[in-house]
């Protein structure tokens, strides 16, 4: 009931959810659809103001919009919506979830992703990655992402289906160029094929071109790596090095695993022969070993992202952190290692191919354990 004056104007539910359900066959976004809400209503008033003999216009209207008793009604009707609130109560509320959740999920899988200790609300959740891109969606869902004209995206081997929906929406109405390796994916979630990607990205009819020209990695140590496309990124074509140096690669077994850490000592200060940057790349549990083994044999070494110096260019790399970094010289330990420690074969294997393509003039690889097969074949 809207007062106006001596006057009262009455809007039965039955016309407010005929109003409603107007809205909802149009299919607009929630927020969208609440901000039109008030202003149906406020026309439904006017019909009946002019009805009686009255001649309203915009601005009576936009005052009924605005009037207590609409707001009250809207907000009871059609309640305003917070996305990491309402992501929030999905991920601590089992009985919520499990409702929303129908036919989507199955318990266990509900079980999975409900938090085990809610926080006690937004600011105090610690939200993942993951969570970000959920908030991100349901932020979509109430009022539509702006798009730009054009999002450039590196490194899209690594992202979620959720996270190139994220993409997508900021280049709904716009274009994209989007950059990759598969076979660098080394996330439990990355990229089987650039068509899924697309797909989730929303760009299904874009163009893939495939580059098969390397100028970066010597031919024979991007040939070494390629022998592990087969199994890491079945189908991609092996990528063709411009650049010849014979030399470039030697592979290095030591029968004692007790001499595997003299050896890589012993490599990097041959690699530091050479002018330019030397990395010791180790599966990340091997670090607190190698590094050890470096200060007692009086190497400086570096951390990854600190800045070579002339007295200082050997830096120690954990393999989780190698992505998107290059040495002229690279010593690598232990390929095993760097495969078995990542949670399966598959995202190992792909560790290892970033870590073998970081060399831009020279690589040694030093083993004990056998090397994994497709390096061996």
């Amino acid at each position: 009931m809207v007062v106006r004056g001596s006057r009262r104007w009455r809007v039965p539910a039955y016309e407010v959810e005929e109003i409603v359900q107007q809205l909802l066959a149009r299919d607009m976004r929630y927020g969208a659809a609440r901000e039109a809400l008030p202003l149906r209503i406020a026309h439904a008033v006017l019909v009946r103001m002019e009805e009686a003999g009255e001649s309203p216009d915009d601005r009576v209207q936009d005052a009924v919009a605005r009037n207590p008793a609409v707001k009250a009604a809207v907000k009871a009707v059609w309640p305003p919506v917070d996305p990491e609130k309402l992501v929030l109560r999905l991920l601590s509320d089992p009985e919520f979830l499990a409702v929303h959740a129908e036919g989507l999920l199955t318990a266990d899988e509900r079980r999975d992703v409900l938090w085990a200790k809610p926080p006690r609300g937004v600011k105090s959740a610690k939200w993942s990655a993951a969570d970000a891109v959920l908030i991100d969606e349901a932020g979509d869902l109430i009022a539509r992402t702006h798009s730009l004209g054009h999002v450039v995206l590196d490194e899209a081997q690594d992202l979620s289906p959720m996270q190139y929906r994220a993409v997508g929406r900021r280049c709904s109405t716009g274009s994209a160029t989007v950059l990759g390796d598969l076979a660098q994916g080394t996330t439990p979630w990355a990229t089987g094929s650039w068509a899924e990607a697309l797909r989730h990205l929303g760009k299904s009819e874009a163009v893939v071109e495939e580059l098969t020209a390397g100028f970066r990695v010597p031919r024979e140590v991007i040939a070494f790596a390629s022998r592990l496309l087969p199994v890491i990124s079945p189908g991609l074509t092996e990528v063709a090095s411009v650049r010849d140096s014979p030399g470039s690669l030697s592979v290095r077994e030591i029968p004692d695993p007790e001499d595997l850490d003299g050896a890589l000592v012993a490599a990097c200060v041959e690699s530091l022969t050479h002018e330019g940057s030397t990395g010791l790349i180790a599966a990340d549990a091997r670090i607190p070993v190698l590094a050890e083994a470096l200060t007692a044999a009086g190497l400086a070494f570096l951390s990854p992202g600190e800045e070579t110096t002339a007295e200082s260019r050997l830096t120690l790399v954990p393999a989780s952190l190698a992505k998107g970094l290059e040495y002229d010289y690279v010593v690598l330990d232990e390929p095993a290692a760097v495969v078995s420690g990542e949670p399966d074969e598959r995202t190992g294997l792909r560790r290892l191919y970033v870590a073998l393509t970081r060399a831009v003039s020279g690589l040694i690889v030093l083993h004990a354990d056998k090397l994994p097969g497709a390096l061996s074949a």
